[in-house]
């Protein structure tokens, strides 16, 4: 019970990836306030069905943990206002975040609309910033009360859509790589305060992805599990590094990036300077960067570009 007395909010945890780490962050002992967007329906006699994340919130509380819904939407400032004021009325604090909300309208960049960049960026981008700010001014005005350093765990969800690159996901790439930009800031801002931010980089099989690894047959790298295997794109081997970093144990951890799926996961690097050019005068001509430049990438292979592609290639063993 390692995060027993810890109160964690999950996003986008009715299914998928978010479900298995709200069941772990509660496994590990912790209070968990389950979001995810949506309205109660009705079944076939007229009453009320629940939402997943009420039915994430009853499996919690039939393993014997406390857990409540939120149904908002954390790309609303207001409504992420509200998710985080859940957590602290509910539970007396709030200690962990994690986003994982998010979408998917892939189209390549040249048929791609307004409104499916516009979504993306929305959902992903924004909802990551609006809860973020709000559990970052708690934890520091918690912290100029108690005059010093406070508990805060941030996990955020980027992509290795944003390291490799993904022809048919420029918005979500962007939006990918704009969480890792927001999460190295709020690490360095909120350091002081004793609060950790941290990004993963999950493969898994959720509804979300359902069509990226659909065409994938079953028994090979990223395809279905076979009869009785564990499938190797399970949600559950991401929630494990989620509860750690959500942990005590990781509190050296911040501002980091890390790959996760399938029994492995790799530290990402940040970037290095490949090459340095300078100007024999005051300021860089025309001629001059073609004379240093041009044979230098007529050398360079093609496709050694700032797309860490090799990641794609990472797996257990």
């Amino acid at each position: 019970m390692y995060l027993q007395g810890k109160t964690a909010i999950v996003t986008g945890a009715g299914r998928g990836l978010g479900r298995a780490e709200a069941l772990e962050l509660a496994r590990l002992g912790a209070n968990v306030v389950v979001n995810d967007f949506g309205q109660p329906g009705r079944d076939g006699s007229g009453e009320a069905s629940a939402t997943p994340a009420e039915e994430v919130v009853a499996e919690i509380r039939a393993a014997g943990g406390p857990a409540v819904a939120h149904l908002g939407d954390v790309a609303d400032f207001e409504q992420a206002r509200g998710l985080v004021r859940l957590a602290i009325d509910t539970y007396g604090s709030l200690d962990i975040l994690v986003n994982n909300a998010g979408i998917l309208r892939d189209r390549m960049v040249f048929s791609m609309t307004e409104e499916e960049w516009d979504s993306v960026i929305h959902v992903h981008l924004k909802g990551h910033f609006n809860t973020t700010h709000f559990a970052a001014a708690h934890w520091r005005a918690q912290s100029k009360a108690a005059g010093g350093p406070v508990y805060g765990r941030i996990v955020n969800t980027s992509s290795e859509a944003f390291l490799a690159g993904s022809a048919g996901q420029p918005n979500y790439a962007a939006a990918k790589g704009g969480i890792v930009g927001l999460t190295t800031s709020t690490a360095d801002a909120l350091r002081k305060y004793g609060v950790t931010a941290n990004a993963i980089c999950p493969r898994a099989r959720t509804r979300m992805t359902e069509d990226v690894f659909s065409s994938i047959p079953a028994g090979q790298e990223g395809g279905p599990a076979g009869e009785g295997a564990f499938d190797i794109l399970a949600p559950e081997h991401v929630s494990p590094l989620v509860g750690y970093l959500s942990a005590p144990a990781a509190e050296r951890i911040s501002g980091q990036v890390f790959v996760v799926h399938g029994g492995m996961v790799a530290l990402v690097d940040r970037p290095k300077v490949a090459a340095k050019f300078d100007t024999a005068k005051e300021v860089f001509s025309y001629e001059e960067l073609d004379g240093l430049l041009t044979p230098y990438f007529a050398e360079r292979p093609p496709n050694e570009t700032f797309a860490a592609t090799e990641v794609l290639g990472l797996k257990h063993g």
